[in-house]
């Protein structure tokens, strides 16, 4: 017999040399080992054994098994992480050696809905068994990501936070400076005011002068109001300033400020899902659930 894949066989032996029947819920393949002459039960969980699994067992029952293969009714091979359960649906051959056995799996409408229920039961119980089993290893595995994050994104705002220190104490410099140029400026200007006023000339006079002088100021504070959207205030005019001369610090020096506030943003949001992590109050659900939540 030869399949449409192209392998051949030299002998196809009727389906009544390997049955199938169910026990106790579960698949018994029974099949005549070719060495041994004596027939084997192989009891399978089509749940969660699969073709390949089923084939080793039979290989290691018999040693003189050379190859052992499944083909589907039409010569396509099945592929060995198919589970047994999919491949119980439909007839096959197992192909042991040269010999080709047809099998004939029992129809699955034949089993009760009782059996169906009970199925269902256990499929569902070793869902929730893999999951309690594997939680543990899964936040363990999360946990080390999440570390090697965080060592990845210090290391690279390492230089960055350096550099951003110099900026800083600049810029900081630069504003400090500033602000004593127009107490200096201040001050100069009362003195001279005062000197006009009793040595040079009168009230009579200064007075006019006083008053543009701060009718200009009002101005100017208007002016600032206009181009800032925002009052003169003495606090924020300092941050203002000090922004201004940090950035335009980190123009010349390169210093990628988009890049610093990312990489910012990534360290939180690491440390952030770590601490959720090891939170016992989150019940230990792994990450990307606990954000779910969120």
């Amino acid at each position: 017999w030869r399949g449409r894949e192209g392998a051949a066989y030299s002998t196809l032996v009727p389906s009544d040399e390997v049955t199938i029947n169910y026990r106790h819920g579960l698949p018994v393949i029974t099949l005549m080992l070719p060495t041994r002459s004596e027939r084997c039960q192989f009891t399978v969980k089509p749940v969660v054994t699969t073709v390949g699994a089923f084939l080793q067992d039979v290989q290691r029952e018999d040693k003189g098994i050379e190859k052992a293969e499944v083909f589907a009714t039409d010569g396509t091979k099945v592929s060995d992480s198919t589970l047994m359960e999919v491949l119980l649906m439909n007839d096959f051959k197992l192909v042991i050696n040269n010999t080709a056995y047809s099998v004939s799996p029992p129809v699955k409408d034949k089993l009760s809905s009782e059996h169906a229920t009970e199925m269902e039961d256990i499929k569902s119980l070793v869902h929730r068994l893999f999951v309690a089993l594997h939680l543990e290893d899964h936040q363990i595995r999360k946990e080390r990501e999440l570390l090697q994050k965080l060592d990845h994104l210090k290391g690279e705002l390492l230089p960055l936070e350096q550099m951003k220190a110099r900026i800083m104490d600049s810029a900081d410099a630069k504003t400090s400076r500033l602000l004593w140029v127009g107490l200096a400026l201040m001050s100069t200007q009362g003195g001279a005011l005062a000197w006009l006023t009793w040595w040079v000339y009168s009230w009579d006079i200064m007075e006019p002068v006083t008053y543009f002088i701060t009718y200009g100021s009002a101005m100017a504070f208007y002016a600032y109001f206009i181009l800032t959207k925002q009052d003169y205030i003495y606090p924020q005019a300092k941050d203002r300033q000090f922004l201004h001369y940090f950035h335009r610090k980190s123009k010349k020096q390169r210093f990628n400020v988009e890049r610093y506030n990312k990489l910012k943003d990534d360290l939180a949001e690491a440390e952030e899902s770590l601490r959720r992590l090891r939170q016992p109050l989150h019940l230990r659900l792994p990450i990307q659930e606990i954000n779910d939540k969120d």
